[in-house]
């Protein structure tokens, strides 16, 4: 056990309470009195909307909570970019939920809303699952619509993956519960259950202000695009609710009907609580960064019964390969050695430095995990691939390439988790954002950047330096050492793993004890996707 055992925890339980601080802060949306604003319209706020939907004392597991977070200050802020996006449970059915927050500029769509909704049909798209759409909002944040209306991966992507979907045989759901405007109009209307509140939701391309400015009609809103209007008249819609929760109660309805498709077909027994304490992760993760610990110990408070098999043990050891069961669930792990280990040759490898014979074993083990339709978890601590003369002329490039390929190639779902440093092509190598985990979280310990703060700072200060001295000018110890803060701080700021989050880099910030629920939800929705791709066996070559 780490020697500094109640340092560490102390410094980790006071992360943690920073992170719920932060999530109490957004939970609120657009804050009480915009909350008390849509009570007294009779309508529920999103995360509401969702509490009803789903099934009691059943996981919710929230994705994207930090996004925006402290983005677009000069438009007020953008609390959860606006929509509450997860995966629930409603009938007993595993679906993604997304609800606009209509507290939050009246639901309007920012940048980073497009980008969370992308995400949040991806998932379903990935692993064939129902979506679920509470539909409460203004369309475009007009400000920024140059931002997020032409390009291909903006608010017009949406309607593409709509149309995808349908064609793919996943059930979309769309419930109209407030505004649902403009573009914004096809996303309900493209799905195959369209269902709209009574007085408080509607529909049209164009509101009754723009209607008489365009071409002259006199016409209110509800009489243009109520829910009688789209119920009776147009068709549009296919159910009319009373009120908020009728609408849910009729979309749980809905979702107890769906068939069942072919699953994956990973293994699952019996699940079993790890034998050693989860709680004493907390203790473990290091409060400095550099300081090394044995990722074996975290392992060992992940998995069931804390048993797993390694694979090439005594080989490459600077990252762990095993076997092992969560919530049991078969899965391979692959992470990142912190500690200072020796090889068989005598050789010293630091901890968190992926080597050459380590990347060759981990892209063995992960051509080994798609033979057998094993999944893939993937615990990221790394300072990069080891440099230097020695690396080098070992082959790290190619060594690192076949790792990079293997990973990338996989067919099996792939889960990471970000427990401490995520640095430079080792983000890559372990599974980062660019290479399709189906999820990605993050502790609050993580780290996520190029290289680490300090050395970042250094070299960019030596850039400064050089640019001075290229003017014949030069800095002051005093001047030197308060730019190298200056840049040290700011660097920081970017690799927290909230910076991260905002940006939807990472899913969620997780606390380290809701690793295995996620690692669980999330090879449960994969299981709903047979795998229908075959893993290139010919990819690693001695």
């Amino acid at each position: 056990m780490n020697i500094n055992f109640n340092t560490n925890e102390d410094a980790l339980k006071l992360q943690l309470t920073e992170m719920k601080r932060r999530l109490a802060e957004i939970n609120l949306g657009g804050g009480k009195k915009k909350i008390e604003k849509e009570h007294q319209k009779g309508k529920l706020t999103a995360r509401e909307r969702i509490a009803y939907l789903t099934d009691e004392k059943s996981d919710f597991l929230e994705l994207g909570a930090f996004a925006g977070d402290e983005m677009y200050q000069e438009y007020g802020g953008c609390p959860s970019g606006g929509v509450v996006m997860g995966i629930g449970y409603v009938s007993n059915r595993a679906c993604v939920i997304v609800a606009n927050d209509a507290t939050v500029k009246a639901g309007a769509w920012f940048p980073i809303t497009a980008k969370k909704n992308l995400r949040a049909q991806e998932i379903a798209m990935e692993n064939k699952i129902p979506i679920i759409y509470l539909v409460d909002s203004a369309g475009i944040f007009l400000p920024l619509q140059n931002e997020l209306f032409a390009d291909k991966d903006h608010f017009g992507r949406v309607f593409r993956n709509n149309a995808k979907m349908s064609a793919m045989g996943i059930t979309q759901i769309s419930a109209v519960m407030g505004s649902c405007v403009a573009g914004g109009a096809y996303l309900p209307i493209m799905s195959d259950d369209a269902l709209i509140v009574d007085k408080t939701g509607s529909i049209f391309l164009a509101g009754s202000y723009l209607v008489k400015a365009a071409i002259g009609e006199d016409i209110d809103n509800e009489t243009l695009g109520g829910a009688t209007t789209h119920c009776e008249i147009s068709g549009v819609t296919d159910f009319k609710a009373e009120n908020d929760e009728a609408c849910l109660d009729r979309i749980r309805k809905i979702v107890d009907k769906i068939g069942h498709d072919t699953q994956a077909g990973f293994d699952r027994i019996e699940s079993k609580k790890p034998k050693e304490k989860e709680k004493e992760i907390y203790g473990i993760i290091p409060k400095k960064r550099d300081k090394p610990y044995k990722v074996r110990e975290i392992i060992a408070r992940l998995v069931d019964q804390s048993e797993y098999e390694e694979y090439k043990k005594d080989f490459g050891k600077s990252i762990i390969c095993a076997f092992a069961r969560v919530d049991g669930w078969a899965v391979g792990i692959v992470a990142n050695e912190r500690a200072v280990v020796k090889t068989k040759k005598g050789e010293m490898q630091l901890g968190g430095v992926i080597y050459s014979d380590s990347a060759d074993k981990s892209a063995r083990f992960i051509m080994n995990c798609n033979q057998k339709k094993i999944p893939l978890v993937f615990l990221q601590d790394v300072t990069g691939f080891m440099v230097g003369s020695r690396s080098e002329h070992g082959g790290i490039i190619k060594d690192g390439a076949k790792l990079v390929s293997a990973m990338a190639n996989s067919v099996v779902p792939k889960f990471t988790i970000i427990t401490g440093n995520s640095y430079g092509a080792g983000n890559y190598a372990m599974c980062g954002k660019a290479y399709d985990p189906r999820l990605i979280v993050a502790w609050p310990t993580a780290q996520i950047a190029v290289m680490g703060g300090s050395q970042a700072a250094k070299v960019l200060l030596q850039i400064e330096k050089a640019k001075l001295k290229a003017k014949g000018k030069t800095l002051s110890e005093k001047k030197e050492a308060e730019m190298l803060k200056s840049i040290t701080e700011k660097y920081n700021e970017q690799t927290s793993p909230y910076y991260a989050a905002s940006r939807m880099w990472v899913d969620a910030v997780i606390d380290p004890l809701e690793t295995r629920k996620v690692i669980s939800m999330g090879i449960e929705l994969a299981n709903h996707a047979p795998i229908t791709d075959t893993f290139n066996v010919g990819l690693i070559q001695t």
